[in-house]
């Protein structure tokens, strides 16, 4: 069976957005469309996507900074901009940021098919998709690529960052993981911000896994994190 690609549509003009979007779905693509950055943020967040198309002007969040966090998340994901504007300095920092292609409006749709196709498959044969991992911990199960977190009673669907965090502490269980191991693994950095935002994603996993009294994730002062089973 063909596999059936998905992808993230960002255009912050939704007749265009419309028309591409039942384009696209034409050619057996999964399209999901979002009509500014932020929800397109919120979207990648959440979902698993093969390649995403993103306006470059656009209200609350531009195509660029919308590019930036996605490649943070996730540095392979095949990327392609749309824009009215040919400025060289434009087209430059869209490469610069990880670009596979920069299509100028108005385009020709079939055109933009084909640069789909050699981009996906350039992409299938070059990335190995990563094999996909159960952990058995307590009263829980782990499934890194459903990204699933069961116990008898519950199923948690986890963030894509929450499910790399989880993951690294379940390779590492009962074993100390850094702070800067998963800050420079996961967070592609390592500042003030992101360290603050990994506290909360700690935070959350604790949250969802109060359901066993005998796992704890465990601050180790001035190291990083133990996911532990008593």
């Amino acid at each position: 069976m063909k596999k059936q690609y998905s992808i993230l549509l960002v255009e912050d003009e939704e007749n265009f957005g419309s028309v591409l979007k039942n384009y696209l779905e034409l050619s057996d693509y999964i399209v999901t469309l979002c009509t500014d950055g932020n929800k397109g943020l919120i979207s990648f967040k959440n979902n698993i996507y093969d390649l995403c198309i993103v306006d470059v002007m656009m209200p609350e969040r531009d195509g660029f900074s919308l590019a930036t966090e996605i490649k943070k998340i996730n540095p392979s994901i095949p990327l392609i901009f749309l824009t009215a504007k040919k400025l060289k300095e434009d087209i430059l920092k869209g490469y610069q940021i990880g670009a596979d292609d920069y299509v100028t409006k108005p385009f020709d749709t079939e055109v933009l098919l084909y640069k789909l196709k050699a981009i996906l498959s350039r992409n299938g044969n070059t990335i190995k998709k990563e094999t996909t991992i159960n952990y058995a911990f307590g009263a829980f199960d782990f499934n890194t690529e459903t990204r699933e977190l069961k116990s008898k009673t519950t199923v948690k669907k986890l963030s894509p960052k929450e499910s790399e965090l989880l993951k690294l502490l379940c390779e590492n269980l009962n074993e100390v993981v850094s702070r800067d191991l998963a800050l420079n693994k996961i967070w592609k950095d390592n500042n003030y911000f992101t360290t603050r935002s990994m506290d909360v994603f700690v935070a959350k996993l604790r949250k969802y896994l109060k359901e066993d009294a005998a796992i704890e994730i465990i601050n180790v002062h001035g190291n990083g994190f133990r996911l532990l089973v008593k």
